[in-house]
């Protein structure tokens, strides 16, 4: 199980230099809650930060700034925090606690966007393996008290 098995390859992503209004736009648009931002240099699509709509609130809305005068840049989170892509999924969600980051940036061996792995993805793939195990124990069961009678 690696971070690029499971990471949302579906990626909404941006430019430093839109605006805050066209990233809340975009995150309404496709049903997003945080956007890569991003650097294109040549064929490669580097992610150099991640602005999420808690940031538009925090830095935007909560200060009573104008989101048309402020870009991107102005208020993205940056040091983006990024695992290659055949990290293993437990190592990548240590990286996440260790950094205390809900998100991480899933890049290939040249630094690549790849995909983007939440920590509700992560839980959500926790408990399905869970429910799975809950599944084989109640069969076990099931089965030995065939088996028996």
């Amino acid at each position: 199980m690696t971070a690029g098995e499971y990471c949302n390859r579906e990626v909404v992503i941006t430019g430093q230099n839109a605006s805050v209004t066209e990233a809340a736009m975009l995150m309404r648009q496709h049903h997003v809650g945080d956007l890569v931002v991003v650097k294109k240099q040549g064929e490669k699509t580097l992610p150099i930060g991640i602005i999420t709509d808690r940031d538009i609130v925090v830095e935007v809305i909560a200060q009573k700034s104008d989101p048309d005068s402020l870009i991107i840049k102005d208020i993205m989170s940056t040091g983006v925090i990024t695992v290659e892509e055949k990290e293993t999924l437990l190592d990548t969600l240590a990286i996440m606690q260790n950094h205390c980051v809900r998100r991480i940036i899933v890049v290939d061996g040249q630094g690549n966007l790849q995909g983007l792995l939440s920590a509700d993805d992560a839980i959500e793939l926790i408990a399905e393996a869970m429910n799975n195990l809950t599944k084989l124990v109640k069969q076990e069961i099931t089965r030995e008290e065939k088996e028996h009678s």
